[in-house]
């Protein structure tokens, strides 16, 4: 934790990359009436695990990761 305190940029980075992945898995719960996701994944701040986690495996919808790795 004190890492986190003494290096502001990294501290940024975690914010970010939280928020970036909590937005996504919220915009997808709320889309497909996910409602326990959708109060899980705003009330539970995991870094973006508990979201990654529901987007694979849990969304109704796999778009989001078929649009990632379609390569």
């Amino acid at each position: 934790m004190e890492l986190l305190f003494k290096n502001p940029i990294l501290l940024l980075f975690l914010a970010a990359w939280s928020l970036f992945w909590k937005g996504i898995a919220l915009w997808r719960a709320a889309r497909n009436d996910q409602r326990n996701w959708f109060i899980a994944i705003l009330i539970i701040n995991t870094v973006g695990i508990l979201e990654i986690i529901y987007l694979a495996w849990f969304a109704k919808e796999k778009s989001f990761w078929q649009r990632i790795f379609r390569r």
